[in-house]
């Protein structure tokens, strides 16, 4: 038996319209087999650290899906289904890990136009009468503020001090770089514009107990994807040293 010229054409529209199924299937199967990793932080941390490595991260990693998250609230484990989270505070979250990625060290930063406008160098108590860039205030405090930064000075502020608020910190930041004030800097997060000279430090560094912690939800041991990915931020925060201070040698959790 032979095929008509009629059943010819329907057998290779039949053929070609299997072989597309098939290549589909395979495809979602291979799709299904990638592995997935949540990584929760806030908005400043993903695009001022994060954003610039993804590709390191990828590299290292490439095939798992990397899904970024952000959030200005402080982690919650009720909420949330990261598999990593990056959170900033005293890193003291029950029913998880917690590694320290960086200390929390502030400095004051302006762009070198606004500093040259308003006769650089600046003393602390010159940042009175200038605008000072925030973020919304929180109670309790979850990080330095400008009231808490001018104590460290001996300095009272009053009500006269001007300031901008921004209610996420790549806005305070956008706005320092524009010179509309001078911005609460925290490091590495500013590094990058430090070394490239778009902003200047413009007051003294200070350091509080608070920091950047690596979080795993849940208590059981990391599977070796999210292994090599806590070893790997570890190692990447540990090569930050602040000016004039040797890189510190990173020392991993078992």
């Amino acid at each position: 038996m032979i095929l008509t010229a009629t059943g010819e054409r329907l057998y290779q529209i039949v053929r070609a319209s299997l072989q597309e199924i098939s290549e589909q299937v395979e495809k979602i199967k291979l799709k299904k087999q990638r592995d997935i990793l949540r990584i929760d932080t806030d908005m400043g941390f993903a695009s001022f650290w994060l954003l610039p490595r993804l590709n390191q991260l990828q590299s290292l990693i490439p095939n798992v899906d990397v899904q970024i998250s952000t959030s200005p609230n402080e982690f919650s484990l009720r909420d949330s289904s990261a598999h990593l989270a990056i959170s900033f505070g005293d890193g003291q979250i029950p029913g998880c890990r917690s590694d320290k990625l960086f200390p929390e060290l502030v400095i004051p930063v302006c762009s070198p136009q606004f500093a040259a406008r308003h006769g650089a160098p600046l003393g602390a108590a010159d940042l009175l009468r200038l605008p000072l860039l925030n973020l919304p205030d929180t109670r309790p405090a979850r990080w330095l503020n400008w009231r808490e930064w001018f104590h460290l000075q001996r300095l009272e502020p009053d009500d006269n001090v001007t300031s901008l608020t921004f209610n996420a910190y790549s806005l305070v930041i956008q706005a320092a770089l524009r010179g509309q004030g001078i911005a609460l800097g925290w490091k590495p997060l500013v590094d990058q514009f430090l070394d490239s000279g778009e902003l200047v430090a413009c007051g003294t560094e200070c350091k509080t107990e608070r920091g950047y912690y690596l979080i795993q939800p849940g208590l059981e041991p990391c599977s070796i994807i999210y292994q090599k990915v806590k070893e790997w931020l570890i190692t990447e925060s540990f090569s930050f040293k602040p000016r004039g201070q040797p890189a510190i040698t990173p020392t991993l959790a078992v």
